[in-house]
């Protein structure tokens, strides 16, 4: 195993990391029922024409233009349907009304290569939100370039942009979060991967970042790489495919990370505390009806799982691995029905939202 590569960071590290597993629940958590009608809600597009909504992410807490219980979407494609270029987040409430929460201009943040808003999308208890970038200058992976994180406030507003770190292409996230202090943990498919020309490469990443929220805005304490050599490459129609959804199990201290080329859903322990790199993790459930896993949301121990490669949301029990349910929720296209039409969703008791791309529209599997 390969030692983790550090930041320079205070002595109190561990300390803010022990505070992070105490007496906090996840929000949303709950046992979850076997959801199997699908109702669309409403579009993503907004008004200046983005399109391929990626990153769903529920607001914990209303501050500034934040709702609580409405939801944030990511749009990765602009109005021309160029990957890599949107720079929009919507607001979308419950019942599908939907408005602006955040354009941004690629030319007022320091973003390698600018802005493609992906997958990676957090709404925080603080009142910030965090978002990923993977640029491109002309929807093609030949222009794909690093991206960041970008910081915004509850108003939209960008207000702290990180690029280095071992970012590297941050296509999804997650937050292990008691406000003051956070964790993210962002899946990268950058490393090395346009070079590779379309070849697989195993060099997709984990990367965890331990934040506090002191003067107004979030400092980054400490960036460490926990789990490496997952398989990603450059593809002509989704501009790149390598490890994306990532979920938290608060009771084992599991990091879940979808591994799509794989086709399984692996688990790296002890994530918020490791300090070796963890490879690939251990497998929970492979092949079945996973087929290009991407977005993934936990409640209790089931995990929906949004397939790229069809329609399907994949149900999966993490305790003991069996994929317990799967529902059809875009048909359209193909073969086979639904072929990238699903990315990012957020389940709850009994719900489902999720975005489709093919329609640009938010929906719920209820």
């Amino acid at each position: 195993m390969n030692e983790i590569r550090r930041m320079q960071a205070p002595i109190g590290l561990f300390g803010l990391l022990v505070l992070l597993t105490m007496g906090c629940v996840p929000f949303g958590l709950a046992q979850s029922t076997d959801p199997d009608t699908v109702t669309t809600l409403g579009s993503t597009v907004p008004a200046n024409g983005d399109v391929n909504p990626y990153g769903v992410a529920r607001v914990p807490r209303t501050q500034g233009r934040l709702v609580e219980g409405n939801f944030l979407v990511s749009n990765f494609n602009n109005a021309a349907n160029q990957q890599g270029t949107g720079t929009t987040i919507v607001q979308m409430q419950p019942n599908g009304s939907m408005q602006l929460f955040a354009q941004i201009d690629p030319s007022m943040v320091s973003c390698p290569g600018g802005v493609g808003l992906t997958t990676a999308l957090v709404a925080l208890r603080s009142g910030f939100v965090v978002v990923g970038s993977l640029p491109t200058t002309d929807g093609t992976s030949a222009t794909t370039k690093a991206g960041c994180l970008l910081v915004l406030d509850s108003n939209g507003k960008v207000v702290k942009t990180i690029s280095g770190h071992h970012l590297n292409g941050p296509w999804d996230m997650t937050a292990v979060d008691v406000g003051e202090v956070f964790v993210l943990f962002v899946t990268n498919v950058l490393n090395g991967t346009v070079a590779g020309g379309g070849n697989i490469l195993n060099e997709g990443t984990v990367v965890r970042l331990l934040f506090v929220v002191d003067d107004g805005a979030p400092q980054l304490l400490n960036s460490s790489v926990i789990a490496s050599g997952f398989p990603e490459r450059t593809d002509p129609a989704a501009l790149v495919i390598g490890p994306t959804g990532v979920a938290f199990d608060w009771k084992t201290g599991d990091l879940l990370v979808a591994d799509s080329l794989d086709n399984r859903i692996a688990a790296i322990p002890n994530a918020l505390f490791r300090t070796q790199v963890a490879g690939k993790g251990r497998i929970v459930s492979a092949g079945g009806a996973l087929n290009d896993p991407l977005g993934v949301s936990l409640v209790g121990s089931n995990l929906y799982v949004a397939n790229g490669n069809d329609g399907n949301i994949v149900q999966v029990n993490i305790r003991n691995g069996k994929q317990v349910d799967v529902d059809l929720v875009d048909s359209s296209g193909g073969p086979p029905p639904g072929a990238g039409a699903l990315f990012g969703l957020w389940a709850l008791r009994g719900e489902v939202y999720f975005v489709d791309d093919a329609t640009n529209t938010f929906n719920l599997l209820h």
